[in-house]
């Protein structure tokens, strides 16, 4: 008989319970991701233009300093609420690295939330689309096997193959007019894990060209019967990513992009929340930024609830903060706009590893 497993260090139930302990990501060793289709059809197009000519490169200190910057006052302001900061092992991201069927360079250890869900007690490696980011858990596995020996669950999705076969040829984004197509076919279970957010019992998910049916449906399986996942459609033509289009802040108030989301058009589960609609975004200073983000403009949306009341948010985004105020939260201003070249802000850049709070169910 085994010995009884130890209290886990891992619990994480919803986007909203007193945060105890986080990893946050790092920028050291980054590097701009590898061309492959999957990457380029994505980003908005004149940061596609240049990912194109510098992809593999390091990224330029005139990016990377003020960015370090703000992610250091970010660690010290969670450090200041008491919060556990764990941070990634320095990695060179810039070496090559493969399969039998292909080659890339690899990305970065900017954003825990892409490649690893934490359910419960339980932390999953994604299965990523971008074969950039194949390895990208590894600079995280100092942390995760200190949880797994202290008591955690420690998981990993089906290792995707990312022949030509989960792509489809000749793949074009989709006007606004015409029907939804994504660039992945159903080949293979292929998911991040920043297209779900979590509500206790339930899960939210948006399908999107790093995520298909089959990723969806895989997790589905994982989790059922505890959990139930439902799909939340985006009007987005390029969807990457959950929280900037639907992201729960607190039991029964949730705050979603009126531009990806028709309203009407919600689960039938969320009849009972309030639906935030979130403000028209802070168009940033300076063109270089505008230039070089990865993101779409509503990063203004990618929040971090401390507790139900109290929210990192984005200290240009004056529009949102105002709204948090009226929605009855507490905003904390924070600096992180340089971080969008590096794929994201607050809820990108860190990984929920501990709440203080139980699973429940928010819905009937």
């Amino acid at each position: 008989m085994g010995a009884e497993r130890p209290t886990s260090p891992v619990n994480s139930h919803n986007e909203w319970d007193p945060l105890e302990e986080v990893i946050v990501g790092r920028l050291e060793g980054m590097t701009i991701p590898s061309d492959h289709p999957v990457v380029s059809c994505n980003i908005p197009p004149w940061a596609a233009r240049l990912q194109k000519l510098a992809a593999g490169l390091q990224y330029p200190r005139m990016l990377v300093e003020p960015a370090q910057e703000e992610l250091e006052q970010f660690v010290a302001l969670l450090q200041s609420l008491d919060i556990t900061v764990r941070r990634p092992d320095e990695v060179h991201h810039g070496r090559r690295f493969g399969t039998p069927d292909w080659s890339s360079r690899g990305f970065g250890s900017s954003c825990p939330r892409d490649s690893m869900l934490v359910i419960g007690d339980e932390i999953i490696e994604t299965p990523m689309a971008w074969p950039c980011r194949y390895f990208e858990t590894h600079p995280y596995r100092t942390i995760l096997k200190d949880y797994f020996r202290r008591g955690a669950r420690w998981t990993a999705a089906p290792r995707p193959q990312l022949t030509d076969a989960l792509f489809e040829t000749d793949f074009r984004v989709p006007g606004p007019d015409e029907p939804m197509r994504y660039i992945l076919t159903e080949f293979e279970p292929v998911f991040d894990a920043a297209d779900f957010v979590r509500a206790g019992r339930d899960l939210f998910v948006t399908r999107s060209n790093v995520t298909n049916g089959m990723g969806i449906e895989w997790l589905r399986r994982h989790l059922e019967p505890a959990y139930r996942i439902h799909e939340i459609e985006s009007r987005c033509r390029t969807p990457m990513h959950i929280d900037t289009t639907f992201i729960p802040l607190a039991p029964g108030k949730v705050l979603v992009n009126p531009e990806y989301v028709d309203v009407d058009r919600l689960p039938e589960v969320l009849r009972s929340w309030d639906v935030l609609i979130a403000p028209e975004p802070t168009p940033p200073d300076g063109r270089l930024l505008k230039v070089t983000s990865l993101c779409g403009k509503w990063l203004s949306m990618n929040v971090l609830m401390v507790d139900e009341k109290r929210v990192i948010a984005e200290r240009h985004h004056t529009g949102m903060l105002r709204a948090l105020e009226r929605w009855g939260f507490e905003p904390i201003p924070c600096d992180l706009l340089h971080y969008a070249p590096f794929a994201g802000s607050f809820h990108c850049a860190t990984l929920d590893v501990r709440r203080r709070g139980e699973c429940a169910s928010y819905f009937p």
